[in-house]
């Protein structure tokens, strides 16, 4: 091996790089991976407590490193059992050979060759959508996220990858089309998948009147940092679910108003910390003219 440099008493070498190099991709790929759901605060929570076993040991503390030890005996087997829905879809999407000739999978691994673009979400055609949806009476489930790609819930479903209209929104969500049974999922201005599955919530206290989509709506704020929309199959009311609470019978200026907000809520957080509130004209740029908070009825 070929000696590169020496850390104290540490001999670091070129397979101690490469070593480095590889953990670190494949740590950054299962973040990606579990990036928006509670599989992330699982898996931090196991990383810390074997880093807390390692500095135990470290340190020749006996005792607790004996019982911090049989934890670290089980953890194998403990986080299979953890985390078996996320191995299986990790497994299945590495055994799609298609997937490494993708494009944005080598861009994934190659930081300084990404693209950043920013895209405004096109509010319009999602509000008019649902509009003539409640007219309709035609249920309707969309989630909005804005940090991640929500990768397994996408894959629960079909892949579409299209542009966001009205006529597409309103298409899938035909009581007639292949893809009505399910939720959309909208990512980076785009609708990434339909008829996608969603975790179904277990609170005790959800009102009677709320169906299926309620709950599973619910249920997908809970575990995710998302925004779902629901139009009511019997009411035709549209709502808004987040963190696990959910906003009841929107007509659609509020409605904009929420989504807008979710949608700045880290730029304006940023900007309040550095200057102090979000200018007019920047809100401009972002096709926002004046934001209001206001309470569902």
């Amino acid at each position: 091996m070929i000696l590169l440099f020496n850390i104290g008493f540490l001999e670091i070498t070129w397979v101690d790089i490469i070593d480095i190099t590889l953990v670190s991709i494949l740590l950054y790929q299962v973040y990606k991976l579990m990036r928006g759901s509670v599989a992330l605060k699982i898996f931090l929570g196991i990383l810390s407590l074997y880093l807390i076993y390692l500095i135990v040991r470290a340190a020749k503390m006996e005792l607790l490193s004996i019982i911090l030890g049989q934890f670290m005996g089980v953890g194998v087997l403990a986080a299979i059992i953890l985390f078996q829905p996320e191995i299986r879809k990790f497994l299945l999407l590495i055994g799609r050979t298609t997937s490494f000739n993708r494009e944005s999978f080598y861009n994934n691994i190659f930081l300084w060759k990404r693209k950043i673009q920013k895209q405004e979400l096109k509010l319009n055609p999602i509000i008019e959508a649902c509009k003539s949806l409640g007219g309709t009476n035609t249920g309707a489930l969309i989630v909005f996220s804005k940090n991640s790609e929500l990768r397994f819930y996408a894959e629960s479903g079909d892949l579409i990858e299209a542009f966001i209209s009205k006529r597409l929104l309103m298409a899938i969500f035909n009581k007639y089309s292949p893809l009505h049974d399910g939720a959309v999922i909208i990512y980076k201005n785009k609708i990434k998948a339909a008829r996608c599955i969603l975790p179904v919530s277990e609170q005790d206290d959800i009102p009677a009147h709320f169906g299926l989509r309620h709950r599973a709506a619910i249920g997908m704020s809970e575990i995710t940092e998302t925004l779902v929309l629901i139009v009511s199959e019997e009411t035709g009311q549209m709502s808004l679910a987040r963190n696990g609470r959910i906003s009841h019978n929107l007509n659609p200026k509020e409605l904009r108003t929420k989504i807008n907000e979710y949608l700045l809520e880290e730029q304006v957080v940023k900007k309040e910390s550095g200057a102090g509130t979000l200018e007019n004209s920047e809100a401009n740029t972002l096709g926002i003219k004046e934001i209001k908070t206001s309470n569902p009825s």
